[in-house]
């Protein structure tokens, strides 16, 4: 799924969650759709993903679950002070993705 740069993520996020049924999908406000949030009830999901601002029904959502959408958050931002990451030097699918579990685990040793 390559998209233009100008493109927001949002628009490849139903091809993204297709396969995904009865968990917790936590997003931030700019996923807040009516037309994902009726993709993901359907597939019997937990939408945690706050409404926007000018919204005029605003749902409600888990503030708990929500939260732990930082931890998530603040595990990228860790795995970009590996310049092999951010860089993508590595040519193969096979080698980035050795060198994504190898951080990962680098990072949750620490």
């Amino acid at each position: 799924m390559r998209t233009p740069g100008q493109v927001h993520d949002s628009t490849q996020s139903k091809a993204l969650l297709s396969d995904v049924r009865d968990a917790n999908v936590l997003g931030d406000k700019a996923y807040d759709s009516k037309d994902l949030y009726a993709f993901l009830l359907e597939r019997g999901c937990n939408i945690v993903i706050p409404p926007k601002s000018n919204a005029k029904e605003p749902h409600e959502y888990d503030k708990e679950i929500y939260k732990e959408r930082h931890l998530i958050e603040c595990f990228f931002s860790k795995l970009k002070y590996f310049r092999r990451v951010f860089s993508r030097f590595d040519k193969t699918i096979i080698s980035f993705s050795g060198f994504l579990n190898f951080s990962g685990s680098l990072i949750w040793m620490r």
